[in-house]
């Protein structure tokens, strides 16, 4: 290790990538969504949460073992696997860096059997826990719900999603041809995140989520920072999903009229899975990107929509209101 390396001090809460602009961002959720960091056991995420613990409790930089490879391999450890409200460790099949692998699992087996009613209610049921998991994991910690609003917002978005499937089958079976038929599964996402997603955070758009100034102090509430976090959340969610199951049918139909095609029609479902995993590689950290994590609010938009938390705000800062607020919108 070189000298310059043990001595020159590392500021792990800042971000190495500009995530004020789209590619920082893009650059930064690529690095954080690592599919392979889910792999590392709970033991090997803790000692990276106990290095960015050390570093920001300061200490003599010298005595300090870790290269700058090693500080940013844990600050991306860290980043993949902790929640950034709570630091608490999050379930690993609702961080952001399981939604490749998770993503193509489930989205492969929905494109790949959407034929039959029973085979589209199974797998819209395993892809809305699934994302009951990610939502809940994703959301921003400081407003607390309760086990019976989570009961609510599952039931409700898995309902959602079976009521397009179902009803988009029935009717496209009717009246739309072979190819139209395979965008049932995304319709039913697409549904399904309209309300699984709101439902899921539904506490924040009641009670109002934390918002700061720019130098980080709490300095009040707002239903309308969550209404425009949730928001973001679902056009980025949507999105994540769109290529894949939108591009992907327009391949399949092309490709299954293949003769050679037809003779392996076992590997219909491993190579559709392998297809959305190529998407979501790229989508992932595309979709993320859209919109910056730490979102911002006019106050003169929250002194016209909500008046009383506005005052309140006025009475903690002792009137000196800055003219954004800050919070974390959530993935």
């Amino acid at each position: 290790m070189s000298q310059s390396q043990e001595l020159t001090p590392i500021d792990v809460d800042k971000p190495l990538f500009d995530l004020g602009t789209f590619t920082g961002r893009f650059k930064y959720y690529a690095w954080m969504t690592d599919p392979r960091t889910v792999l590392l056991p709970s033991e090997r995420l803790l000692q990276a949460k106990e290095m960015m613990e050390k570093y920001r409790q300061g200490g003599d930089a010298a005595q300090r073992k870790e290269s700058t490879e090693e500080v940013h391999y844990n600050m991306k450890l860290y980043s993949s696997a902790f929640h950034p409200d709570t630091g608490e460790l999050q379930n690993f099949c609702g961080r952001m860096s399981f939604q490749v692998p998770g993503g193509m699992l489930i989205t492969g087996g929905m494109l790949a059997f959407y034929r039959t009613v029973p085979a589209v209610v199974l797998w819209q049921f395993i892809n809305q826990s699934f994302n009951a998991v990610v939502n809940y994991t994703n959301r921003n910690a400081n407003s607390p719900t309760s086990v019976t609003q989570l009961g609510v917002a599952y039931v409700s978005a898995t309902t959602s999603a079976l009521i397009a499937a179902i009803g988009c089958k029935n009717y496209w079976s009717k009246k739309a041809t072979p190819l139209f038929q395979r965008f049932v599964p995304f319709a039913a996402v697409a549904a399904a995140n309209c309300v699984n997603i709101p439902l899921m955070r539904q506490n924040e758009i009641l009670s109002g989520i934390e918002v700061k100034n720019a130098d980080g102090e709490v300095i009040g509430q707002s239903r309308l920072a969550a209404i425009k976090g949730i928001s973001e959340v679902v056009i980025s969610r949507i999105a994540m999903a769109a290529p894949g199951m939108l591009v992907l049918p327009l391949i399949m139909e092309k490709l299954e009229k293949f003769p050679v095609y037809k003779k392996i029609k076992w590997a219909n479902a491993p190579f559709q899975t392998l297809m959305v995993g190529c998407f979501l590689c790229f989508m992932v950290p595309t979709a993320c990107a859209f919109f910056p994590q730490q979102c911002s609010l006019d106050t003169a938009t929250m002194r016209t929509f909500e008046p009383e938390l506005y005052e309140d705000m006025k009475k903690r800062t002792q009137g000196v209101i800055p003219k954004r607020v800050y919070f974390n919108k959530g993935l």
